[in-house]
């Protein structure tokens, strides 16, 4: 058996296969209900063989979205509307995971294509917040929480943890990268606090470790947590790969049980050598000094890339976002090229025999 199709075990949970389905968003809900088009969205990598299919950033609060028409999980409605997904990935044999999300002072903004940019007040937008009054590039300069309100979030986080458990999800990942709220924290480009949440490494550390506390008091033991890290601002005087091990070993003493390692997307025009894979080394370096496992992310396309990753000891498992929405099948296409068995739908058995 290849590493790709070997199970993956986090307390209680056994994941099928280390194909896991990266967080997506698609600017698609009502009032943050779930609907129609994400029940057919996450449940066709479910029914393509995917081991973990993980919901988009859900946010945590209405104004912790990125856009208006952003997934919620701060209400029983919502709840509801998840339930019905979740029975349906299981359905399948797929495990289920939400992403908690909070925007920070990239919400309030027109989906990508309706030209993105912030939505002002008078057209349905709202005030951002993080912990500065500092704008990301042009969007519109955010109003800074005052350390009351800082202390609320890690209340709020655990509740929406509570509500994503109710509503049938196995494993809770904790949206702390790509400039939102938390990253915006942890940054030194975007934090300016002088009080207990801002100045060196520890003050700006203190929200994602007080969310990790509570969400895990919330939730006992038992329930995987994982938190998906920008490993680094790829700017100078920024948020370092360094800083980056520092944390996942805090992190992990308080209970988090994998790290989803991204990059960026705190700084708007930042340097970053994209090419495949390239990413990886940031997951590699994670696991290897600090002993907590990571995930590897980011233009993984190919099946025999995504084993050489996991064979290589740089990754626990893979999260795959394109080549999915490409095709949704990748992970059967994966098992074919690889020699290995995957799941298929009954309805599918027929297409098992590869021409």
């Amino acid at each position: 058996m290849s590493r790709l199709f070997e199970p993956y075990r986090s307390h209680d949970v056994t994941i099928p296969n280390r194909i896991w389905v990266s967080p997506m968003c698609q600017y698609s809900a009502g009032d943050g209900v779930p609907g129609d088009w994400h029940l057919v969205h996450l449940g066709q990598f479910a029914a393509g063989g995917a081991g973990l299919v993980m919901t988009e950033a859900t946010a945590v609060t209405p104004a912790g979205r990125i856009s208006p028409q952003d997934t919620g999980i701060w209400n029983d409605e919502q709840v509801a509307a998840w339930r019905r997904i979740t029975d349906f990935l299981h359905g399948q044999g797929a495990v289920a995971g939400m992403q908690l999300g909070h925007a920070g002072r990239k919400g309030s903004t027109h989906r990508p294509w309706d030209g993105g940019g912030t939505i002002p007040a008078a057209e349905g937008g709202w005030t951002a917040v993080g912990p500065s009054a500092e704008p990301f590039g042009e969007y519109a300069t955010p109003r800074a929480l005052s350390a009351d309100e800082v202390a609320e979030v890690p209340g709020v986080f655990a509740a929406a943890a509570r509500r994503a458990v109710s509503a049938g999800f196995d494993v809770l990942e904790l949206h702390f990268a790509h400039g939102y709220l938390v990253h915006q924290f942890y940054s030194p480009l975007s934090n300016h606090r002088t009080d207990r949440y801002g100045g060196g490494f520890e003050g700006r550390v203190r929200l994602p470790l007080e969310i990790v506390d509570a969400v895990r008091a919330e939730t006992g033991p038992e329930v995987p947590l994982f938190v998906r890290l920008s490993a680094t601002d790829w700017a100078e005087d920024g948020w370092s790969a360094d800083d980056s091990v520092r944390l996942v070993k805090l992190l992990g003493e308080g209970g988090v049980d994998l790290i989803d390692t991204s990059t960026g997307g705190n700084h708007p025009r930042p340097s970053i050598p994209v090419g495949p894979g390239y990413q990886v080394p940031f997951a590699e370096r994670i696991r290897g000094e600090t002993g907590v496992p990571a995930a590897a992310v980011g233009m993984i396309t190919e099946p025999r890339q995504a084993e050489e990753i996991l064979a290589s000891g740089a990754a626990d498992a893979v999260f795959v976002g394109r080549a999915l929405l490409r095709d949704p099948h990748w992970p059967l296409r994966a098992a074919h090229e690889l020699g290995d068995e995957a799941r298929w739908p009954d309805q599918y058995a027929r297409a098992k025999n590869w021409p």
